[in-house]
């Protein structure tokens, strides 16, 4: 059996804000937002492609300790220097 990421669930003080900058840093687009402040992005052609969509959960409290997550991201039209300067 194989299986997928089909999305990455974060949760996060201002999903606006972090829904800005992770779509301008991954050329997504914001595909829907809930009542509770919830946003989902990803790639134009929406949920179910090769690349995850990514969920930002509204948390008005901080998790405790150390966030265990950590997103790499590799330029794929550049230098990596050169991708990470207006970042």
């Amino acid at each position: 059996m194989a299986s997928r990421i089909s999305e990455v669930v974060l949760g996060c003080r201002d999903p606006e804000l972090l829904a800005r900058f992770w779509c301008e840093v991954l050329d997504f687009v914001v595909l829907d937002r809930e009542d509770d402040g919830t946003v989902e992005i990803g790639p134009r052609e929406g949920f179910g492609g090769a690349q995850p969509t990514i969920i930002l959960s509204r948390r008005d409290e901080p998790e405790k300790g150390k966030s265990r997550l950590h997103i790499d991201v590799n330029a794929t039209d550049r230098d990596q220097d050169v991708e990470l300067e207006p970042l």
